[in-house]
């Protein structure tokens, strides 16, 4: 089965812890502190690798985590940095944070990386908090939480032309008497419910060519397979558009050409202003002289769109027409057109918190409650047996200015103060 769009969850490792040990050698002097740092939480990262065409693994496992950091030890000792967990994806997979809509990474070649998730920083050990008056820290800090997020992976295949068209206009088939590839073929409506690619030789040249599932009318609003196929146009260089000029479906030539560009443009001007070539399908069935032909050859070339008769089951003028999108082709790829600008995530505004060290105060009855990232992770490295662990708490917050605000807001003697769920007494020291 073909999966072009998954959406997972990402978590990097946490940090590791800081360790809280103390020297009690009885050859080295006086002792003190020596816990080490944890180490940092792994990243998470994702990969394209060669191997891979769809999605498909990605609709039974949802969730990435990381390896987390190793705690601190004893002598100093760092605690292991969390391995990297690479998630593979194929090829031409676009990756879209889900909160903002950005476009994080589009892994085009095989072993493009990034990444998506950093992990979080390993905690600083008991010795780190010695100071002259603090002789024997009883605390150390604790690590960071890595970095959760939704991601959307979307897949938009890579070819350079692509085959655009109603459905039954003879694409697969088109693409099957250009390429090796074997996309099944019959006589009814939506036979491509995935794209195909095949490459297509040209003397010792030659190029990747897509065989996009047939687009009706509203397509660019999501009708029939809609947005599912749409964007796989999107990384072709130029459109071969395949036109029934038969009438055997009953439908005219010059109007199914005129939808399906309108299509095109409805989606974006990008694709819709795409060069291209119409292939002219099905002149078995009819004469060359025949009048709808001839009107529909004079009003496409009238565009200065080429025209190429063929006949893709019999491989009557496929050669001609091959021929002709490879000199197209050439000659856009010597122009390097510049690509639509989109906006793309900021990785640097990602990992910088303006709020960070902010304590932000709220008032419910006479319940006060704290939040704040740092004030979290200060928290939860506090030791609550230990004297000196529980003042630095307090002295970050004072410091922040929290309790000047609190006791703006009504504080007094004995009321209470929530963090992290905890709630504490408040005695005004």
């Amino acid at each position: 089965m073909f999966v072009d769009k998954a959406t997972i969850t990402v978590t990097a490792g946490k940090g590791g812890n800081g360790a809280v040990t103390f020297r009690r050698e009885p050859y080295v002097p006086e002792g003190g502190p020596d816990g080490g740092d944890g180490g940092d939480g792994g990243n998470v990262v994702i990969m394209a690798h060669k191997d891979l065409r769809t999605l498909m693994d990605f609709r039974y496992k949802k969730k990435y985590a990381a390896e987390d950091g190793q705690n601190g030890m004893r002598k100093k000792q760092y605690g292991k940095k969390g391995s990297d967990l690479v998630v593979k994806v194929p090829p031409g997979t676009v990756v879209i944070d889900k909160e903002s809509g950005l476009v994080m990474r589009d892994l085009v070649t095989p072993g493009d990386s990034f990444i998506v998730a950093k992990g979080g920083k390993g905690g600083k050990g008991n010795v780190h908090f010695k100071n002259s008056v603090r002789q024997a820290p009883n605390f150390a800090e604790a690590g960071e939480e890595g970095k959760e997020r939704e991601v959307i992976l979307e897949l938009k295949l890579i070819a350079d032309v692509g085959l655009v068209g109603f459905p039954n206009v003879g694409k697969s088939s088109l693409l099957s008497v250009s390429t090796k590839a074997k996309p099944k073929i019959a006589n009814y409506h939506f036979t491509t419910i995935a794209p195909n690619l095949g490459v297509v030789q040209v003397g010792d040249s030659g190029f990747v060519m897509a065989d996009i599932a047939g687009i009706i009318e509203g397509a660019h609003k999501g009708a029939g397979l809609g947005f599912m196929f749409l964007k796989h146009v999107e990384r072709t260089k130029i459109l071969i558009h395949v036109v029934d000029v038969s009438g055997s479906e009953g439908r005219d030539p010059i109007d199914d050409f005129e939808k399906i560009n309108k299509e095109l443009h409805s989606y974006s001007e990008n694709l819709g202003n795409k060069p291209q070539i119409v292939a002219a399908n099905k002149m078995d069935l009819i004469d060359e002289n025949d009048p709808k032909y001839l009107e529909f050859k004079e009003y496409v070339e009238g565009k200065n769109i080429p025209v190429y008769p063929i006949s893709a089951p019999i491989n009557v003028g496929v050669k001609e027409l091959l021929a002709g999108a490879f000199t197209l082709l050439q000659e856009v790829e010597a122009e390097m057109p510049t690509e639509e600008t989109v906006e793309t995530f900021d990785f640097e505004k990602d990992d910088y918190d303006p709020d960070y060290r902010k304590v932000f105060c709220n008032r419910d009855g006479d319940k006060y409650t704290l939040e704040g990232k740092q004030l979290t992770k200060i928290f939860n490295s506090t030791n609550f047996n230990d004297i000196g662990s529980i003042r630095y708490l307090y002295k970050y917050i004072e410091k922040s200015g929290a309790l000047e605000k609190l006791r703006e807001m009504g504080l007094e003697e004995g009321d209470v103060i929530v963090i992290n769920g905890m709630e504490m007494e408040y005695f005004d020291e």
